[in-house]
């Protein structure tokens, strides 16, 4: 065996120096990830949740969910002089199923309706649009469609906190020439800030964030039959 010279306690010394630099290097890329995901698990909920400042519009659209807290919204927006008008839409489910079974069914706008005039909005100032729908996207595409046969510029949109973001990116697509003023209920009790504290506001934000990726992606995924 031969001596271990100066040259080789030279080079086992940079080579262990080197393995040190690296692993820290790894260690420093790996924590800076991790603290960029965890910005952005938290900051989630509040970048969902953007609005638009109110201006006086044609309308005031109810998307539906959520009763009755988007009408209650619009109520409120209403009797505060922004709309002459409330619009409500008709979810064609479950109603289509239940008549093929010959059964009676009080559809959302109904409920809605009669949020909105115990609310104090006059029933000569509700509308439902056609035709039914199956999802927000269609949703927009009624209001759209009934804010350009009036020649209106402008419609006011409650929906909810978490949802507002997609509807404003859904409104682009359907909508380029006329404006939505996007709201959100008062009232919601979704926590932008501590949204993973509860299932509701958990659910609302997974379900927000992929259907952005889709509303990005050109909506390739559709409702299901």
């Amino acid at each position: 065996m031969r001596p271990l010279s100066m040259m080789d306690t030279s080079e086992e010394f940079a080579a262990s120096k080197n393995g040190r630099i690296r692993w820290l290097l790894a260690f420093s890329v790996v924590m800076a990830v991790l603290g960029i995901a965890m910005v952005m698990f938290v900051g989630v909920g509040r970048w969902l949740l953007v609005e638009d400042k109110l201006e006086k519009a044609q309308a005031i659209v109810v998307l539906s969910g959520r009763m009755p807290l988007r009408a209650v919204e619009a109520a409120r927006l209403y009797n505060a002089g922004y709309a002459p008008e409330v619009w409500l839409t008709r979810p064609s489910e479950p109603a289509a199923s239940l008549q093929a079974m010959h059964i009676a069914y009080l559809n959302e706008d109904f409920f809605n309706s009669r949020v909105l005039m115990h609310e104090g909005v006059p029933g000569t100032a509700i509308r439902v649009l056609e035709p039914p729908i199956v999802n927000t996207a269609d949703e927009l595409r009624a209001a759209a469609a009934e804010l350009q046969r009036g020649d209106g510029s402008a419609v006011i949109i409650v929906t909810t906190k978490a949802h507002t973001r997609r509807v404003r990116a859904l409104w682009r697509g359907v909508s380029s020439r006329r404006r939505a003023i996007v709201r959100a209920a008062v009232n919601d009790p979704f926590e932008p800030s501590r949204w993973w504290h509860n299932t509701r506001d958990a659910l609302d934000v997974v379900r927000e964030v992929l259907g952005l990726l889709n509303v990005w992606a050109g909506l390739p995924l559709q409702p299901a039959n």
